[in-house]
């Protein structure tokens, strides 16, 4: 069975994504929605695509549309997930999975009362590396992690227009950039018991850095950082009780990472070809085709616990978004 796609939001990471599709033999870029009618139709003629709408409303009415990829910006992945799903379409949605942990609530509620596929595009979880990482630690090969370390962030120079730095669109450093960390830690040591951050909100009222501390209930230990305004390291390193694991730049996307026990080193190849985010179309994929609701790479309880988690350390720095 071929999927055919619907992408709503043609932006830059629409772009990686319909490069992915292309490397699929079960996929197609059917059609491409956008609230500029322009922008869906260039869109579509770039890739190829069947139907170009000028709103989401005529791409979530299009009975050839077999599942839609939401990429357009956090504030709206509520509204535009809910509407494609009441449209009996299952939904494939970008990281972060909404603004907080009730939207993230309402959108898998609603999923679920119609018994539609959904998941979060959490790319990162379903490319070579992060497998072998889950299979490492399952294996214990460096005993009981301990203490995990993840950073993304780097400097974009302040611009009010970007949207990075627009309130309106969820910008900032702990939604956009911050949740990879905090779903590595949630991969490693899971949901935590406590969380204390701190961070800077600056002038156009988003976060430009933010650092937290997230305990677990056996003492484990998770820091995490973000920045929207400061260049970070973008690595990882889990600390166990027999080695350590090593995740390089950039941690959401790693080509390697390297176990250490003693004075032993070894560097585990996890490089691939072509754009890494095919990787989530073929799980969302394996999904559908065996009609599962939900995929245990990365389940709506986790997403659920990865927002309560950003939503314990925007509450902390004094982060809210309109409409929240």
């Amino acid at each position: 069975m071929t999927v055919r796609w619907g992408i709503a939001g043609p932006g830059a990471i629409a772009v990686g994504f319909a490069n992915g599709l292309q490397l699929l033999d079960d996929a197609e870029i059917y059609a491409i929605g956008s609230r500029s009618a322009d922008r869906a139709k260039d869109f579509a003629a770039q890739y190829g695509a069947s139907a170009a709408y000028g709103s989401y409303e005529d791409l979530a009415s299009d009975p050839d549309v077999d599942a839609v990829y939401v990429a357009t910006p956090q504030s709206r992945h509520e509204q535009d997930t809910l509407l494609f799903l009441e449209a009996g379409k299952p939904v494939l949605c970008e990281k972060p999975f909404a603004l907080n942990r009730a939207q993230s609530q309402r959108m898998i509620d609603a999923a679920r009362e119609r018994s539609l596929l959904l998941m979060e595009a959490m790319w990162s979880r379903f490319l070579p590396a992060y497998r072998v990482l889950a299979e490492l630690l399952g294996e214990q090969v460096i005993g009981e992690p301990q203490l995990v370390e993840a950073d993304f962030g780097f400097h974009q120079p302040f611009d009010p227009d970007h949207r990075l730095y627009d309130p309106e669109r969820g910008g900032g450093g702990i939604l956009d950039l911050g949740v990879y960390p905090v779903q590595f830690a949630s991969l490693v040591l899971g949901t935590p018991t406590s969380v204390v951050a701190q961070g800077r909100i600056g002038q156009s009222g988003v976060d430009e850095q933010v650092a937290a501390v997230l305990g677990h209930a056996g003492g484990e230990l998770a820091v995490v950082k973000a920045a929207i305004a400061t260049n970070l390291g973008c690595s990882a390193r889990i600390a166990g009780t027999e080695g350590t694991i090593e995740i390089p730049a950039f941690m959401h996307c790693p080509g390697s990472l390297t176990v250490v026990r003693g004075f032993e080193r070894e560097e585990i190849d996890g490089s691939w070809e072509g754009d890494g985010l095919r990787f989530q179309v073929e799980e969302f994929h394996r999904c559908l085709a065996a009609g599962e609701l939900e995929s245990p790479v990365i389940s709506h309880a986790e997403t659920l616990s990865i927002m309560g988690t950003l939503d314990q350390i925007r509450d902390q720095i004094g982060l809210r978004f309109p409409g929240e």
